[in-house]
């Protein structure tokens, strides 16, 4: 009998532990452009999960210089829904690229 009671039980732990795994992954960045001199913040969705830093900025700047920016930093990398400050913070740029 116990065997059958924690079975149900593993399968929902296994079950709520891979939720976040689906989680889209957001990168907060920092962007200029020169002549005249502009800069932005913005936060862009990069898919369904968090690919290693090195490959999540190559892909932050590679879709900014698409739409003429140069990538000055990458502030941080998460995932779940940004936070209304987020949003509001990047105005325009909020999942603009």
């Amino acid at each position: 009998m116990k065997t059958l009671i924690s079975l149900p039980a593993a399968a929902l732990a296994l079950a709520l532990a891979a939720a976040p795994a689906g989680a889209a992954c957001y990168a907060e960045y920092k962007a200029k452009q020169d002549n005249p001199l502009k800069l932005h913040y913005g936060v862009m969705e990069l898919g369904n999960s968090c690919p290693p830093g090195g490959k999540a900025r190559a892909e932050v700047a590679a879709r900014l210089q698409r739409g003429g920016w140069v990538l000055l930093n990458v502030i941080s990398l998460f995932e779940g829904t940004p936070s209304k400050a987020q949003q509001q913070n990047a105005g325009s740029n909020y999942l603009r690229y």
